[in-house]
């Protein structure tokens, strides 16, 4: 018995149109990729009209905790180095150390800070993490009744206790993963 051709099963038209969107939806990422503000504003705006949806129809309150929980998870993972120094006790299988790890004393050779969420799929889990929360929101069956004031006191208390370690951590092994007021070259300058 001989196998189909690609051509003539039945799903390869299916297969040839999921292609091409993908190839679409990649090329529109591809050219959001240097204007950072205008897509976090985009995001903050689409969470500003789904919170806006919870608050008038007064419901899917889990779903919006979900999401906190989520983007927070998300967010710790942002601030976090790829390769996180406080492993490396526990790692001590390379006789170097570990490759990649920050400088923890004085006389370490400097490394960059490298992110383990880079900020542009942060930035495309957070929207597509939003925009799921607001088509559930639209779904009767993922509205379960909770008493909401619990789940925010739960979200913030989980939010101030694990900013809380992850403060700690950043102090511990003395790095900022932000770059603020880092020298800007432009041209000119050069």
């Amino acid at each position: 018995m001989e196998a189909p051709d690609e051509q003539t099963t039945p799903f390869s038209s299916v297969t040839a149109q999921t292609n091409k969107l993908g190839r679409q939806y990649q090329a529109l990422l591809d050219q959001s990729t240097p204007y950072v503000l205008y897509r976090w504003i985009g995001t903050g705006v689409g969470l500003l009209i789904f919170f806006a949806r919870v608050f008038f129809a007064q419901g899917w309150y889990i779903v919006a905790y979900a999401l906190g929980i989520y983007l927070l998870n998300l967010f710790l993972a942002f601030l976090q180095p790829k390769f996180d120094p406080s492993n490396d006790a526990l790692d001590n299988d390379m006789e170097d150390g570990a490759l990649g790890s920050l400088p923890t004393k004085q006389d370490e050779e400097f490394r960059p800070f490298i992110r383990r969420l880079p900020e542009f799929k942060f930035w495309h889990s957070a929207t597509r993490a939003v925009t799921i929360s607001f088509l559930c929101s639209w779904f009767e069956v993922f509205n379960v009744p909770v008493f909401w004031p619990v789940l925010v006191m739960y979200w913030f208390m989980l939010f101030i206790l694990t900013m809380r370690k992850q403060i700690q951590h950043m102090i511990k092994y003395r790095y900022v993963p932000f770059s603020i007021g880092k020298a800007r070259y432009t041209k000119n300058n050069a």
